[in-house]
């Protein structure tokens, strides 16, 4: 009784600060103050009453549209809801209650944030990366933890890998190839997972970025043409794939081509 309890309200808590990211996403890059003021619709700027706020549940009953002037509410809002709902699910799933399940939620969360403000805005804010870099710092000092010093290593190989490719980025480029949020991203990462799971998501963000963005450029006449396509999202993805599976990829790679033979 208490894990099925335990997967309620995890789903539920996610679903609510899913609610919350909507509005960091909107606000911030716009920004807007981020208070605990009622949200409001972006067409009429209408503050939404408390029953069109509560999250998935009144944007089916309210059919995908403003409770007010009745414009359309983009899918984006309970997408994102549901897709922090699913992460805090499976943490409890996977981790249960503890720091490990706290430190997964948080990161979770903010890639999520971080993810659709780089895509629509091309900008990933400090004020996410710099206090996620030190409660990275904080979070290698809990008992399951990686160690402060791991951790300070984890950032100094996150941010100086991405920074140097910044350099020759430019250099090459005779241009700003990458932006310093970016490589504030990657040092907050190296905080949280450390240096090796870091090095995997530089190496990772690398592949998807070359993949997506030749998919996209090969679609898209548009892209083609600006030539901008944020780096952030994939740096995202890729951070996914090495907390999901970082410890197994690393021991494959360990275990097939650092054996001494």
């Amino acid at each position: 009784m208490e894990y099925e309890l335990g997967l309620i309200l995890s789903a539920v808590f996610g679903l609510i600060i899913g609610s919350f990211l909507n509005a960091v996403i909107y606000r911030l890059p716009r920004k807007i103050k981020l208070t605990w003021e009622r949200s409001f619709c972006p067409s009429c700027k209408n503050q939404l009453k408390w029953y069109h706020n509560i999250p998935l549940f009144s944007y089916l009953v309210l059919r995908g549209k403003c409770g007010f002037c009745r414009k359309p509410i983009g899918w984006r809002y309970p997408f994102i809801e549901l897709l922090n709902s699913a992460a805090y699910l499976l943490a409890f799933v996977y981790l249960g209650l503890g720091w490990q399940f706290a430190g997964h939620l948080f990161l979770a969360s903010v890639l999520i944030v971080i993810f659709f403000i780089d895509l629509d805005f091309q900008i990933i804010p400090d004020l996410i990366t710099l206090p996620g870099l030190l409660l990275g710092l904080a979070y290698s000092l809990t008992p399951v933890g990686i160690g402060i010093v791991p951790s300070l290593i984890g950032v100094i190989v996150g941010g100086g890998s991405l920074y140097l490719v910044a350099i020759l980025g430019d250099w090459l480029f005779k241009k700003d190839s990458m932006g310093g949020g970016d490589i504030k991203m990657a040092a907050m990462l190296g905080a949280f997972l450390g240096w090796q799971k870091v090095v995997l998501v530089f190496m990772g963000s690398a592949v998807i970025g070359l993949v997506v963005s030749g998919l996209i450029m090969l679609f898209s006449a548009r892209l083609r043409q600006e030539r901008i396509i944020p780096f952030g999202p994939f740096i995202a993805a890729a951070a996914v794939v090495a907390i999901l599976y970082g410890e197994q990829i690393i021991a494959f790679y360990v275990a097939n081509y650092l054996t001494v033979r």
